[in-house]
């Protein structure tokens, strides 16, 4: 009889610590409706983000012979071509600055936000295997797209530090704008590249359409290769003109970096405009993605 009690105890007491190492109890339970970014969720899977994120940057130059000088070269050769057809043929006005380092200094923003809307654009489609197969944070894939974006950003930012000095150029108290506008620009790209992955799971048509518009859009920015003080006013003065640059945040933003990095009056104006628009399609993006995120697995 006291032999069962003590086997009984130590039963009791295995019981009791099995509960205790057992990991809490997770239950998931599909959302309806708007639904809000869980900040403290991604804060649990930032070290899958993180992984994600350098995923991306592997696969994005494995098996390439020149790795990720290609993150400097692609803005370089951009910057060849405008120099040669607006700086050269088209005299197109600088304000005085030489043309190479000014439309660096508006290709380096746009390059990586067309590159992070692009890739967080076929992130969610690319990504099927790993949708299908466990449980995770969602918004981790076009984040992570975005982030590999910024590896990219910051590797071609040493070029413009070189034109820089060669040019003779000193930074003043305006370059410690850069960082803040740059989160503006960060903000317009994930909420872009976020919405455009929801639409593409939706509609593969969008993986067509989505390099068509960043060239459209590329050019419907004219701060990227020219002065905004000098477009001339007989043909961009007009209403709908005025209206179509004043709805594209990236105008703003691309000018105020150049202005920031080359030391020039910041438009502050400009500025406060584009930034709460940016925060809006940041916004949009994250909370139509939330919405349809569950149906990913099913359609993907």
């Amino acid at each position: 009889m006291e032999a069962l009690t003590e086997k009984s105890e130590k039963t009791l007491v295995h019981d009791e610590q099995r509960t205790l190492d057992e990991p809490p109890l997770t239950i998931l339970q599909p959302a309806r409706g708007w639904q809000l970014i869980n900040v403290r969720e991604l804060w649990q899977f930032r070290d899958l983000l993180y992984f994600l994120t350098w995923r991306d940057v592997k696969i994005r130059y494995k098996q390439t012979a020149l790795g990720a000088a290609w993150a400097l070269l692609q803005p370089a050769l951009m910057m060849v071509v405008f120099t040669v057809f607006f700086g050269r043929l088209a005299e197109v006005d600088s304000g005085g600055i030489d043309y190479p380092l000014f439309v660096y200094a508006g290709l380096l923003p746009w390059s990586f936000f067309a590159t992070a809307i692009a890739n967080g654009g076929n992130s969610v489609v690319g990504s099927e295997r790993l949708i299908t197969k466990i449980y995770f944070p969602r918004l981790a894939i076009p984040f992570a797209a975005v982030g590999a974006a910024i590896v990219d950003f910051c590797v071609a930012f040493s070029l413009l530090i070189m034109l820089m000095f060669v040019n003779g150029v000193v930074p003043t108290w305006g370059f410690l704008m850069v960082p803040v506008i740059f989160l503006f620009i960060l903000l317009a790209a994930v909420g872009m590249g976020t919405l455009l992955a929801a639409f593409n799971v939706a509609y593969r048509d969008f993986r067509y359409v989505i390099p068509f518009m960043i060239q459209l859009w590329m050019f419907a920015t004219p701060s990227i290769y020219m002065d905004l003080e000098k477009l001339p006013d007989e043909k961009f003065n007009s209403g709908l003109v005025q209206t179509l640059l004043a709805l594209n945040p990236m105008t703003e933003l691309i000018a105020a970096f150049r202005d920031a990095v080359l030391g020039h009056a910041i438009p502050w104006d400009m500025l406060a405009y584009a930034a709460p628009m940016c925060l809006v399609i940041f916004l949009v993006g994250c909370f139509y993605y939330r919405k349809v995120e569950d149906t990913f697995a099913d359609v993907i």
